[in-house]
């Protein structure tokens, strides 16, 4: 009998923010997904707690939120965008997902409806400076202790030989890399 080992990893959470950090874990996150031939979901969360701080500070009014929450779905759409334009997403099966409200809520709640087995986020490393943090603990933190799968967070900056990309360039980029010369 033959014992053939399954995929470690077939459904990879990638929540971003579109910070550099974020940017960084999901480099790390396609480089995993090639790897182990798994299937991404790129997760960005509109954290409507922010809108309502906005609201309560008199910075934005509350009968505006409709045209905010508009305006927020339209921009992380177009930085979504530019992210799977990279050429490290070629080759690689990606669902794009948009969700509003907290941020921990949603990514625990998209592992446990797409059946994620790894997430691989970023993570500030308490270099936020923000004393919330110290008390109620970073988002990164509170999906480590929520979701039943590993998590692996990346901090920023990631330094790791071991990040650099063995990634297949298209032909469509080589030709653009030549023509730069």
């Amino acid at each position: 009998r033959i014992f053939t080992m399954p995929k470690l990893f077939q459904r990879i959470l990638l929540p971003v923010d579109f910070a550099p950090v974020s940017r960084e874990a999901f480099l790390l996150g396609l480089r995993l997904a090639h790897q182990f031939q798994a299937q991404v979901f790129l997760l960005h969360v509109i954290d409507t707690k922010s809108l309502d701080a906005l609201n309560a500070l008199g910075l934005a009014l509350p009968s505006e939120e409709k045209s905010q929450k508009k305006r927020l779905n339209h921009h992380a759409r177009l930085l979504a965008k530019g992210l799977l334009a990279l050429p490290e997403t070629e080759g690689l099966k990606i669902t794009r997902l948009l969700r509003e409200g907290k941020p921990f809520v949603e990514i625990a709640r998209t592992v446990r409806e797409e059946k994620i087995d790894l997430v691989v986020m970023g993570s500030y490393g308490g270099q936020t400076g923000d004393i919330s943090h110290i008390f109620f603990g970073s988002t990164a933190e509170k999906i480590v202790r929520t979701v039943p799968c590993p998590v692996l967070t990346v901090p920023y900056p990631f330094k790791n030989s071991a990040t650099e990309f063995d990634i297949k360039i298209s032909p469509s980029t080589k030709k653009k890399a030549k023509t730069k010369k």
